[in-house]
């Protein structure tokens, strides 16, 4: 499934994505928001839509092909800035290349964006969190076997970035503030990021808790890195759809519970999102 066009540097890719979009709507786009499984129905109380772009309009961008993912970049605003919600993004498991999961991180920072959130569906690792429950990352192991910054074009970032800190911690103590408000139970943790798409075995999960990672998915870590690596600043809020603990009373993961589940953490979601963009 990945895309022969990886062939043609990842710049000039970016490039032809971001004048695709400009192509509609020209106005600059200052925060980013990926809707994650089960969290593509996600709106903006106070914005107002003002383009739909689905993916296959987006010259060199990728279709994501993933469950409940919508496959489309919808732009709204309000009188103060315009958001870029992407529903839906791209996966190793769906075929791509690295570089092709983070095209669209690029590409929104070439668009003038300054800030991406990104969230997620994620199993809960921690056995102190239930399905439903937030967590926002404080930091990740990347166990996916790949990086985006692979090879040595520059034109996008430096070749080395630091990720000491790659959740901007700012982001984190807003969002934790709004939570307390809300009296919404919102947790910090680490993400462990694999490839799937098969799930983790009872053991894998074991593995993953002593190596000190509260919650787990298929996704995020990628972009994260492309996002860094290209100057943005990034908040991930992950909704923990499953528990994945790996003990005696794990029960087998069902999609059908983890889109009800991502769907319940979605509206704790909106109320933080809503006050923090």
């Amino acid at each position: 499934m990945s895309n022969p066009e990886i062939k043609i540097a990842l710049a000039e890719r970016v490039a032809r994505a971001a004048k695709s979009i400009r192509d509609v709507y020209a106005d600059p786009i200052q925060t980013a928001i990926v809707l994650g499984t089960g969290l593509s129905g996600l709106d903006l109380p106070g914005y107002e839509p003002v383009a739909t772009i689905p993916y296959h309009q987006i010259d060199a961008l990728p279709r994501s092909t993933a469950p409940s993912h919508d496959s489309e970049l919808r732009l709204v605003s309000n009188e103060n800035q315009t958001i870029a919600l992407c529903a839906g993004r791209h996966h190793l498991y769906e075929g791509y290349t690295a570089q092709e999961v983070c095209l669209l991180t690029y590409t929104l920072r070439a668009l003038g964006c300054e800030t991406l959130i990104i969230t997620n569906a994620s199993g809960g690792l921690n056995p102190a969190f239930t399905p439903g429950e937030i967590m926002l990352l404080n930091d990740h192991i990347n166990l996916t076997g790949h990086n985006p910054l692979i090879g040595q074009d520059e034109r996008l970032g430096i070749r080395f970035p630091d990720m000491s800190e790659p959740y901007d911690k700012s982001l984190i103590d807003k969002t934790l503030s709004i939570a307390g408000e809300l009296k919404l139970r919102v947790h910090q943790g680490v993400y462990a990021g694999v490839c799937g798409p098969s799930l983790e075995t009872s053991a894998e999960r074991r593995m993953l808790r002593v190596l000190g990672a509260d919650a787990v998915g298929m996704s995020t870590v990628l972009e994260v890195i492309a996002a860094n690596h290209c100057g943005l600043r990034v908040l991930t809020m992950a909704a923990i759809t499953n528990m994945a603990t790996g003990d005696e009373n794990q029960q087998p993961d069902t999609l059908e519970d983890v889109l009800a589940n991502a769907t319940l953490a979605a509206q704790g979601m909106r109320e933080i999102l809503s006050r923090l963009v």
